[in-house]
């Protein structure tokens, strides 16, 4: 494999699968990476002599060995359906930077973080809060700054970290977590919130007292998602450009 000095020879080290379409992988990156929660990485393979790339928000926090991702197969998409084939020990490639500036803001007042996803959209939020749950034991962080998750999906097995999430709320004073469920018809059994998340949106944002004056929103995943959230928060005064943080997964064809 032919690579330049911008990649690290990365190397798959654990998979687990959470449903057909859905799985996490944790990479060892094969040098020193350092990144701040919110960020992506940059991923490839070669393939014929070319090689295929895209970004990827990271779910582990900067103090794990390891660098963690949560995919979603795109059947037609031009890498997942490679990355979908690879297991325990194989190898990929890693850009050696970082990049995104999708991270926490702590400096204007706002203290109150609502974070809105779909699916895989909430792995950076993973790393937003793996990392305040480190720093919040450690001493490093003392919970002045409170994180709303707002977590949808359309099937239970869609949540990859529904129960470390779940955990994570019910030992950290500064994180409340609510998973929601999209189409409950098909699943009796679901005890939890339903509805798409932007649909609760402003029901949780009322309940837990969350405006613009003391609110930064943080909105990823599926570009729907972000278009609704985006109309409801603007309606709700969410207007400066730092009041609401985007990342969109794709862009949806016209």
């Amino acid at each position: 494999m032919v690579v330049d000095d911008k990649f690290f020879q990365a190397r798959v080290t654990k998979r687990v699968d959470f449903a057909p379409d859905l799985w996490m992988f944790r990479i060892e990156a094969g040098g020193t990476f350092n990144f701040v929660p919110g960020q992506y990485a940059t991923l490839g393979v070669e393939d014929g002599g070319n090689r295929v790339e895209r970004p990827y928000s990271i779910a582990s926090s900067p103090s794990e060995s390891e660098v963690e991702f949560f995919f979603e197969l795109v059947p037609e998409g031009a890498l997942t359906p490679r990355l979908h084939k690879l297991q325990p020990g194989d190898g990929l490639l890693m850009r050696k930077a970082p990049k995104g500036r999708f991270v926490l803001e702590t400096g204007d007042g706002r203290t109150n973080h609502l974070l809105v996803s779909t699916v895989t959209g909430v792995a950076p939020f993973v790393s937003f809060i793996r990392t305040l749950s480190k720093d919040w034991k450690e001493g490093r962080f003392d919970g002045a700054h409170k994180l709303y998750l707002l977590n949808g999906a359309s099937r239970p097995w869609e949540f990859g970290y529904k129960d470390e999430l779940t955990r994570f709320a019910e030992e950290l004073p500064w994180l409340k977590y609510i998973p929601t469920v999209s189409r409950p018809w098909d699943h009796a059994d679901w005890p939890g919130e339903i509805g798409r998340a932007d649909d609760i949106l402003r029901k949780y944002a009322d309940s837990w007292g969350l405006d613009a004056s003391n609110t930064h929103a943080y909105l990823c995943g599926h570009p729907d998602m972000i278009a609704n959230s985006k109309a409801i928060l603007k309606r709700r005064g969410f207007l400066d450009k730092v009041a609401i943080k985007e990342e969109i997964y794709w862009v949806p064809a016209k």
